[in-house]
């Protein structure tokens, strides 16, 4: 078998540690020896043993002049947990092979430099587009500490996400519905504007399906969100902060204080969000699910603030309605924002496209 070949079964094992390794990369181990994989691991929760420690401690052997295939280099530094390198050095595997460098200073080539200097072989590079693919997240929010950011909305087939009445529910099939529950159970918060909480009163949970709750965000300038809304209830399963502006109502923020939830201010007139997204970093959220509405889509959108786009299109036609997208001043083809189209499925007649926001094209 291939260098190749197994670092596929790393990388798949990778993410199964989806959505729990999280704001932690999601990191698969193998070993093999003369063929024969003797041992597999991968980082299951944060704050626990990474894949490495997991692959050697579950090996049904001693590993000393076996290969090791990681996708991502071995920690060098002291964090929840001791560095992985250490361990690799003194158990004495023959090789290693590796994915991707981590992006991370404390880390970067330090673990490949400890790995050679102690004399075992090392190569890197291996399916490092895919390596690399796997924790987009992680690599962003470690290299700009501001959340990666995914815009999902369902539409109609002609791009619309409501009636011309605003009737909106439901516009995907069920199968869909669940896909997106798991969506937000992969992201550590979800964010939607007052018109949608006031519209459509989602409770933003995972409740279609098994999996962590995002911390629930809601952008709210003048501090417009019903007391009664869904999204303010049961803080013990979901938290929920809210940033609104300077010309916010103080009595509103009281009574929002008063059930347990947080306020921040985020701008003077209408929120900053690229404020909101800095502030979100600095609490350690890495990855962000941006459910709607139209405004909040095409704010982040036209502020070039998005990484990744998910669009559920049911077969229905709506005529009439509203945009999924608002203007963002494109007069001319050659204007238009490009995307970088990863993957297309099917969940009960819904197309879904999974894209990335293609800026240096």
């Amino acid at each position: 078998m291939t260098d190749e070949y197994y670092m596929k079964l790393a990388l798949n094992l990778a993410k199964k540690g989806a959505p729990w390794a999280g704001p932690n990369p999601l990191v698969g181990a193998v070993i093999v020896r003369n063929g024969r994989i003797i041992g597999k691991g991968y980082h299951r929760r944060f704050g626990e043993n990474h894949a490495e420690i997991n692959a050697i401690e579950n090996a049904a052997e001693p590993i000393g002049g076996s290969t090791i295939y990681l996708n991502l280099e071995p920690c060098s530094h002291h964090g929840k947990t001791p560095p992985c390198v250490d361990r690799l050095v003194r158990e004495k595997p023959a090789r290693v092979v590796i994915g991707t460098v981590d992006p991370n200073p404390l880390v970067s080539g330090q673990g490949i430099a400890a790995l050679k200097r102690h004399g075992i072989e090392t190569r890197t590079g291996v399916l490092e587009d895919s390596c690399r693919e796997l924790n987009e997240v992680f690599f962003k929010y470690i290299r700009t500490r501001i959340p990666f950011v995914t815009l999902k909305f369902a539409q109609s087939i002609d791009g619309k996400i409501a009636t011309a009445t605003g009737h909106s529910r439901w516009i995907s099939s069920e199968p869909s519905r669940v896909f997106a529950h798991r969506l937000r159970s992969f992201h550590e918060a979800i964010l939607v504007g007052s018109g949608t909480v006031a519209k459509d009163d989602p409770e933003l949970t995972c409740r279609l399906v098994r999996g962590r709750n995002p911390l629930r965000v809601v952008v709210d300038s003048k501090l417009k969100i019903p007391l009664d809304a869904r999204v303010l209830r049961e803080q013990d399963r979901a938290k929920t902060l809210v940033y609104t502006t300077a010309g916010h109502d103080r009595k509103k923020m009281a009574a929002l204080a008063d059930g347990g939830i947080e306020v921040k201010i985020a701008g003077a007139r209408q929120v900053d969000l690229p404020a909101v997204l800095q502030e979100l970093g600095k609490r350690g959220v890495s990855s962000l699910l941006v459910e709607g509405g139209a405004g909040v889509l095409t704010s982040f959108i036209r502020e070039e603030l998005a990484d990744r786009l998910i669009i559920i299109s049911a077969p229905k036609i709506f005529g009439k309605g509203t945009d999924a997208i608002g203007d963002l001043d494109v007069r001319t083809v050659d204007q238009a924002i490009p995307l970088a189209i990863r993957r297309v499925s099917y969940k009960n007649g819904d197309i879904i496209v999974d894209a990335r926001f293609a800026r240096d094209v």
